[in-house]
């Protein structure tokens, strides 16, 4: 996947809008009753970083970005301000945040999820983009002090020696979102004044 390993704005992401899009084909049969069948065993992502340009000068940092991407074609981290954490978003990162697995003795490697629960429902989401330095590590509750590594750029969480079976492998952590232009045009408008402006700036989420 052509990726570069670069944020996008914050300043400019603070202001965006956007959030996850499901499929769900909807068929109406006859007598009223409805079926539904979901397309997508997972949500996806789409914002609109057009609406956080307040300033000419965030619109060329935002034309700088997109040539830079070459439009469409490498993707890049976004900061999605409404869902960046592994806890809530009024708590620090905790290492107990997020189960991601139990030791076995032989697994040595273990891939950062975050888990969307409400009543007795729940959704699994793969996290690939942790940021660096916010990722915390605890088994059995014990955060240990050195033995493991996180990669950044896939999310997998390596122990040096295998945890013990039975023991829970939790994290905490804070995570951006990889996305990639969904048009290969901005339509710029400059006025009179100075304040630059962009009808419209689509990001999509990448999916592996």
């Amino acid at each position: 996947m052509a990726f570069h390993e670069i944020r996008f704005p914050d300043n400019i992401s603070r202001g965006a809008r956007g959030g996850p899009e499901r499929r769900t084909q909807i068929v109406e049969l006859a007598r009223g009753d409805e079926e539904r069948n979901a397309s997508w065993a997972n949500s996806r992502r789409r914002y609109d970083v057009a609406y956080g340009i307040r300033r000419a000068d965030d619109l060329a940092a935002v034309v700088a970005f997109f040539e830079a991407r070459n439009g469409r074609l490498y993707g890049f981290r976004y900061k999605d301000w409404a869902d960046y954490k592994s806890g809530l978003p009024s708590q620090p990162v905790s290492p107990v945040d997020q189960r991601i697995g139990t030791g076995d003795g032989s697994t040595a490697n273990f891939s950062l999820i975050k888990r969307y629960v409400s009543g007795g429902q729940s959704w699994a989401r793969a996290i690939v983009k942790p940021v660096t330095g916010t990722v915390r590590v605890a088994v059995n509750g014990i955060e240990p002090a050195s033995g493991w590594t996180v990669d950044a750029a896939t999310g997998i969480v390596a122990f040096a020696t295998a945890p013990p079976a039975g023991m829970a492998i939790t994290t905490g952590f804070e995570f951006d979102v990889p996305v990639r232009f969904d048009t290969d045009m901005l339509d710029v408008t400059l006025d009179l004044e100075r304040l630059g402006s962009i009808t419209s700036i689509p990001l999509m989420e990448i999916r592996r």
